[in-house]
């Protein structure tokens, strides 16, 4: 019997890895990848003042990962878009996003069993761009254990990583929203990935690689659909961090936080520790004339 689950198991993550995203998959990872286009500030009166910037920006939301991971393996950077099926799809879902009349699209997308659908969608296709990019450099480079982490974490994490290119097209400058600054979970859950693939693609990992990707597509899917619903900005990373990074990088120095949050919030955050109580008036001249008596003696 065990045999047999372990099996129908293996049947039915390849079955799965060779299910093709696109168009379904690919669809939902565009309208997910828009929409969070469409919540940022600015972008919809940007579709209104430039269409074409709003559409690059678009595009870029998009297909920024096939970007970011030729111009770093050096390749062309817009050879992703000699695809034109997935670039008219792309096109397709940004203009029904922002330019469908009463706004129909954007009510039916966002509508949360549709959306959870949607997110499930994308992470299938993030999965897959991992295991696709890591793949892509191991053929480049057989040795290059890093290359391949950075490649597959690159393809997993979309436009995160181009984020302040992509607020200069939107006529915004962001330094402090730096992606390495602040990881959201779909970076750390790329890296981590990327890190699984390759240990997996360099055989340190005894596992399938149809197997892998189906397990860390249901992990993803199960994240990302339950913080979604959830209305969740938490990690399911930080119970772990918070226990090894200590260990392994040491404890935040006292006031370092603190500075860091007053930086990068225009100092709206209050220290933890309170400033020492200020000295009244009579105190401190009473100090004064104290030490002024005993400059005084030592004249004398």
């Amino acid at each position: 019997m065990e045999v047999l689950g372990a099996l129908d198991v293996a049947e039915l993550a390849a079955a799965f890895a060779h299910l093709p995203v696109f168009p379904v998959f690919d669809l939902g990872y565009f309208v997910v990848s828009i929409l969070y286009l469409k919540y940022e500030k600015g972008a919809v009166e940007l579709s209104r003042q430039s269409p074409f910037a709003s559409w690059v920006v678009a595009m870029l939301y998009c297909f920024g990962s096939y970007i970011l991971a030729d111009l770093l393996l050096g390749e062309a950077p817009i050879d992703y878009f000699s695809n034109n099926s997935s670039v008219l799809l792309a096109t397709a879902v940004w203009y029904l996003t922002f330019y469908c009349p009463l706004n129909l699209f954007y009510k039916c997308v966002t509508f949360l069993p549709v959306k959870l659908i949607f997110v499930a969608m994308k992470e299938v296709v993030r999965v897959r761009k991992i295991a696709a990019g890591v793949h892509h450099a191991h053929h480049h480079y057989h040795q290059g254990w890093l290359i391949m982490v950075v490649i597959g974490f690159v393809k997993g994490s979309g436009v995160a990583l181009m984020s302040n290119f992509e607020q200069l097209l939107r006529g915004v400058w962001k330094p402090e929203t730096n992606e390495f600054l602040h990881m959201t979970f779909p970076s750390k859950a790329s890296l981590y990935g990327a890190i699984l693939f390759t240990l997996q693609q360099t055989h340190w990992m005894p596992i399938s690689k149809d197997s892998l990707i189906f397990f860390f597509t249901l992990f993803m899917i199960s994240c990302k659909v339950f913080m979604t619903a959830s209305h969740s900005h938490g990690s399911p990373f930080a119970p772990v961090e918070g226990v090894l990074c200590p260990i392994l990088f040491g404890s935040v120095p006292p006031g370092h936080d603190d500075h860091h949050h007053d930086h990068h919030h225009g100092g709206s955050h209050e220290p933890t520790c309170p400033p020492a109580p200020l000295l009244p008036a009579k105190t401190r001249d009473e100090l004064n004339e104290g030490t002024r008596k005993r400059k005084a003696k030592k004249a004398e």
